[in-house]
């Protein structure tokens, strides 16, 4: 009996303890939502008070395009910001290498993967925000792939080590490497580590034969699919990536509370509509949003709202569109020329100002004597080679884990199970892209009504040009007439006399 007693005395002991742990869990639960919601309630308040002053619609000094990775922001700058900006008015490592500070002599265009929290580097009046976004669930499958395909290159290695120390000495070098930039200088390595730990595998288990034909469950070469978007790095940085990025709340970010907001976002969930709203706000203050999906129309758009307005500053003209946005431009010129001397000394502004750009750093805008419609078919004859270029690429880096070979007819094989749980776990970048897509929708609307407005102003010229071209006919055809009339009257009157 008393043996029972002590067990019993036991038992009531143990379900207190674990009543006081739930209870106190429960509390600590509570507790650190209300935290977590303070922090990021007050992050959102301080980024909605930020307002730009300035015109959105026009093109500031300094153009800086953010770029969200896997959206084809890579062919706008080789084939557009390229044609339009000298290599001389690119901010230090323009694109290429992040944790820069973007400020010296001549710096006009910032083209990076940094998030938004760059602009805290920038003069945000002197600054013109541009990005595109992607159908996030064709982003998710294009970050996979890439990630997959450059990784795939170091495979040429005969182990991981070998691989990891060539890659080594040549960012030693200083040469630009994949590796260098956010985001796959945290997916790439991933992928790597990965791909040679499964060609070990098959090695050890003598199998060269794979039996799937599903390139994105090819567990044997490659890490599927539905491990690679439920991997918490993937979590961390693929998910819900454009949006973190445009609210600049990115693992790159420069904000010092980013990783206290990142982290209470993540764990949860509602609190991401916050992060949301900031976003959607920041697309409300660019001067172009571009939507990979619609990619003729955005391409259009870009030479048309953003094109025709840096020729017109870089060659200090604004005769350059071809029935484009020329109102804005010249409004921009205006503004520019007006507004800056009373901010640059203020702001300690290092950017040029337009009328100050030298020939030699105007590049081919002046050259080329560009319109929008010179500088879209510029763009459409680059990207044709620059995709030509990036294919060959990916196939040779790719028959290095065949059968794994991504292509669209590939991602038909998806289960909807498996798009559906993309779907989820990206919910704040389907309501960023909904989003997106009424703000390309309305930018496309005024961009027709500038056209339809200078059509008007160029055809009532053209009209009164004619008009008074007609008049100025009749006028000298009538003053000789007169004058032929008056010869011919004074010649007769003479010959009048002479016979008398």
């Amino acid at each position: 009996m008393r043996q029972k007693g002590h067990i019993f005395d036991g038992f009531v002991i143990l379900v207190f303890l674990l009543s006081v742990s739930t209870i106190t869990k429960a509390t600590e639960g509570k507790d650190g939502f209300k935290q977590c919601e303070h922090i990021v309630k007050q992050w959102a308040s301080s980024s909605l008070d930020l307002e730009v002053k300035n015109d959105k619609h026009v093109l500031q000094n300094l153009l800086f395009f953010l770029h969200v990775p896997r959206t084809g922001g890579r062919t706008y700058f080789h084939c557009f910001l390229k044609k339009l900006y000298a290599s001389s008015l690119e901010c230090p490592r323009s694109y290429d290498k992040l944790r820069i500070d973007p400020r010296k002599p001549k710096c006009r265009l910032l083209v990076t993967h940094d998030d938004y929290s760059m602009m805290n580097k920038l003069h945000k009046d002197e600054t013109s925000v541009v990005t595109i976004l992607r159908n996030p669930i064709d982003r998710v499958f294009s970050a996979y792939e890439f990630s997959v395909e450059v990784a795939a290159r170091f495979l040429v290695h005969p182990n991981l080590t070998s691989a990891t120390k060539m890659s080594g000495r040549l960012r030693s070098k200083n040469s630009i490497s994949t590796l260098d930039i956010w985001p796959w200088k945290y997916l790439v390595p991933w992928m790597r580590e990965d791909l040679f730990a499964r060609r070990e595998a098959r090695e050890q288990n003598g199998q060269s034969v794979v039996t799937s034909t599903n390139p994105y469950d090819t567990k044997e070469m490659v890490m599927p699919l539905h491990e690679y978007i439920n991997n918490p790095i993937a979590r961390d940085i693929i998910h819900n990536g454009a949006t973190f990025q445009v609210a600049g709340l990115t693992n790159n970010s420069y904000l010092t509370e980013a990783h206290d907001v990142r982290h209470c976002v993540l764990k949860y969930e509602s609190l991401g509509d916050y992060v949301l709203k900031v976003a959607k706000k920041r697309l409300d203050d660019m001067l172009y949003v571009g939507l990979t999906e619609n990619h003729k129309e955005s391409a259009t758009m870009f030479a048309n709202v953003v094109g025709t307005q840096a020729i017109s500053q870089l060659t200090g003209s604004t005769s350059h569109g071809d029935h484009t946005t020329k109102n804005s431009s010249e409004q921009g010129s205006s503004l520019l020329e007006s507004d800056f001397d009373a901010t640059y000394h203020h702001s300690n502004s290092s950017y040029q100002k337009p009328n100050q750009i030298s020939a030699a750093d105007q590049g081919e805008a002046r050259k080329e004597n560009l319109t929008a419609g010179k500088l879209i078919d510029a763009y459409e004859s680059c990207i044709s080679n620059l995709r030509k270029t990036q294919s060959e690429r990916r196939v040779n880096s790719l028959k290095k884990i065949d059968p794994a070979n991504f292509t669209k007819e590939g991602r038909r094989q998806v289960s909807e199970a498996l798009l559906q749980e993309i779907t989820s776990l990206n919910h704040l970048d389907v309501e960023l892209y909904k989003y997106a897509q009424t703000i390309f929708a309305n930018q496309h609307k005024r961009m027709l009504v500038n056209k339809v407005v200078t059509n008007q102003l160029d055809s009532g010229f053209d009209d009164s040009y004619r008009a008074f071209s007609w008049e100025a006919i009749c006028i000298a055809v009538s003053v000789v007439f007169v004058a032929l009339f008056a010869v011919l009257f004074v010649t007769a009157k003479r010959t009048s006399k002479l016979k008398l």
